[in-house]
């Protein structure tokens, strides 16, 4: 297939050859075409969601956590936030210094000006007088381990009206269930589940996603779970992604405690709170 049509209309063929998605001479392999695909299959969904945020103001604000090179980012701003000159601005936040200095020299060089870079944790984000008081939609695509969940908890202190989630590895659960094992086996049968250690790693994966989906639930967001079509070489390929609709909190509240208690995952409680 030529090149040229796979890349959507009005994409900026500088800002690929920067990402090193196109060469110089405006090529692609099949791995850069695999990851072009994948960001936009990503887009495909959050465009949706920027529409339905203009629909009540018309400057959005944008949050990408553990944004490394900013692929999707980037991608977004090109595609969508280019020709708006109403304050919309994409924020991406990273601790790896070296990371946020390239991105702010490539905005700079393709003149995005709505486009901000910190070095910022997320302890530090959500405090910062760099970020406005109200961020619409906050994304993470593959922010390994806890730094989903740290994404989760900033979107939920600015009160975030969509939350995007593409989780990556997440070892902190299965840690505390290998841990426990021991004292579960013997009481309880569920354990079997995670009593070998490749299965201690897989279902401490699904287990972390299933947490989150019901701390967003016990925040008042619905929460829609699919399959990210074309992300085939990777299993983590879970999209989440939660609207806040002021939603009963009771029933996924105790269903989270009791799924906590029940997999002798207790100590997690703090990881996954249900009030601010």
């Amino acid at each position: 297939m030529n090149d040229k049509n796979e890349i959507r209309l009005g994409q900026s063929i500088e800002l690929l050859k920067e990402l090193h998605i196109l060469t110089r001479d405006g090529k692609m392999n099949q791995d850069s075409r695999r990851k072009l695909k994948q960001v936009y299959h990503l887009y495909q969904f959050i465009e949706p969601l920027l529409k339905e945020i203009q629909k009540d103001h018309l400057d959005i604000q944008l949050v990408d956590h553990g944004a490394g090179k900013s692929y999707l980012g980037f991608i977004i701003y090109d595609l969508f936030f280019k020709g708006l000159n109403n304050g919309s601005r994409i924020y991406g936040i990273e601790t790896r210094d070296e990371l946020v200095k390239k991105s702010q020299e490539l905005a700079q060089k393709l003149d995005f000006p709505g486009m901000s870079f910190l070095n910022l944790s997320v302890a530090d984000s959500i405090e910062s007088h760099l970020l406005p008081a109200r961020i619409d939609i906050v994304t993470a695509l593959h922010a390994c381990n806890t730094a989903t969940d740290d994404a989760i908890h900033f979107a939920l202190k600015k009160h975030a009206k969509y939350i995007v989630l593409v989780p990556c590895c997440q070892a902190e659960i299965a840690s505390v269930l290998k841990k426990n094992k021991g004292k579960t086996l013997a009481k309880n049968t569920l354990t079997e589940i995670w009593r070998h250690p490749l299965h201690t790693r897989e279902f401490g994966s699904h287990i972390t996603n299933v947490l989150r989906c019901l701390q967003l639930e016990a925040h008042g967001y619905q929460v829609n779970v699919t399959e990210l079509v074309g992300w085939e070489h990777s299993m983590k390929n879970e999209l989440i992604i939660a609207q806040f609709k002021n939603l009963p909190r009771k029933r996924p509240t105790e269903r989270l405690n009791e799924v906590l208690q029940e997999l002798g995952l207790e100590e997690m409680s703090t990881r996954f709170f249900t009030s601010l």
